[in-house]
């Protein structure tokens, strides 16, 4: 199976499956004396991890990090960094009913039609769980741009057409309610309408925003490694999203000219912008601005509702999906997109030390 291995240079392979023994990555290309152990990954992998609320699933994992390679005595070795999670609370026989039959919006049709063979069991390699790998390479790259005066907010703009308007984001909020929302009183409304929703044998979607602030101007390289392009292809990658914007992104299509273009002035002898549509990323380069990066996450396709479906052997048949499932993917994918944008922001940061020669001369000058 290829397509495991997301980046260039910084570079993560995950693998596990969500019903195996274990789970987790390599990540390759981590420069050598970043201060870095367990406690710096498990709080993210504490964000992510089942059991939080009503909202997400009742499976219960600890999900604790282990690393195995590429640390020495507290420091990143510059050898390959391997870490893993043993999967815990497995219950496969919830799944013995979806063996040969297809779940509406799941990945179990298109395994088969590309494979011939599926692991059934919660979904295998496109379950949620395989997501775990990412997040552990995500809080490394994190640590490693945070080095460099970089950092990434992530949060959930909306639950279903439950949107926080901009001018109502308090991101002192995020991690004060179970949904990860910016604003407390949107929180509250997202609530009860997951409640009706799981009255109703039912499941949400949602947006996540992300915002990088202090990448600096020149990141990105054209055409085909574009910043955006990189952000995009990062975020897309995660199993539950299903669009990607940067900046006012679609609704743009919708603007002027006039409206749309971020005006330049300078100040004390530095550029600036007097907004900021484009989201921080001019021509698939970073301009030195804020970077907003916005994903849509579809409802949890897991629903206890009967759904119309049919067999391996293309038998008509009702489907009702058993299991714990999150009644909204939202709040738990959050920290994922947080994953992905930072690496794919570390793996650009990398590749531009060698777009100027006087980068390349003031490194190796003796």
């Amino acid at each position: 199976m290829s397509g495991s291995t997301f980046g260039r240079l910084f570079t993560v392979t995950t693998w596990g499956e969500s019903h195996g023994p274990a789970i987790g990555a390599v990540i390759d290309g981590c420069p050598a004396g970043l201060p870095l152990s367990a406690k710096d990954i498990q709080p993210y992998l504490n964000r992510r991890k089942p059991g939080q609320s009503r909202y997400s699933t009742a499976r219960q994992e600890d999900d604790k990090v282990q690393i195995l390679s590429g640390v020495f005595e507290g420091f990143t070795t510059g050898t390959p960094i391997s870490v893993m999670i043993y999967n815990h609370d497995q219950r496969s026989r919830d799944y013995s009913n979806v063996m040969d039959t297809y779940r509406p919006g799941h990945a179990d049709y298109t395994y088969d039609a590309k494979y011939g063979f599926r692991d059934y069991r919660g979904g295998g390699r496109s379950s949620g769980r395989e997501t775990i790998g990412r997040v552990a390479a995500g809080a490394i790259a994190s640590k490693l741009l945070a080095s460099l005066g970089i950092r990434l907010t992530a949060y959930t703009r909306s639950i279903g057409a439950f949107c926080i308007p901009e001018d109502e984001t308090d991101l002192s909020c995020i991690f004060q309610n179970s949904l990860y929302m910016p604003n407390m009183e949107w929180a509250k409304k997202a609530s009860e309408y997951l409640e009706s929703c799981i009255k109703e044998l039912d499941s949400s979607g949602g947006t996540i925003e992300c915002l990088i602030d202090g990448v600096p101007a020149g990141i990105g390289d054209p055409v085909f490694e574009k910043l955006d392009a990189s952000l995009a292809k990062a975020v897309m990658s995660i199993g539950a999203v299903k669009g990607v914007e940067i900046g006012e992104g679609f609704a743009s299509s919708l603007l002027l000219g006039s409206q749309n273009n971020d005006p330049f002035y300078c100040e004390n002898g530095r550029l600036s912008k007097k907004s900021n549509h484009a989201g921080g990323i001019l021509g698939g380069i970073s301009d030195g601005s804020q970077i907003i990066l916005r994903a849509a996450v579809k409802p949890t396709a897991s629903i206890s509702k009967p759904q119309q479906t049919v067999t391996r052997n293309m038998e008509n048949t009702t489907l009702t999906v058993k299991g714990r499932h999150d009644p909204v993917i939202v709040p738990r994918a959050v920290v994922v997109v947080e994953a992905m944008a930072a690496l794919a922001v570390a793996d650009a940061m990398l590749a531009n030390m060698s777009s100027r020669l006087e980068s390349i001369q003031t490194f190796y000058k003796r």
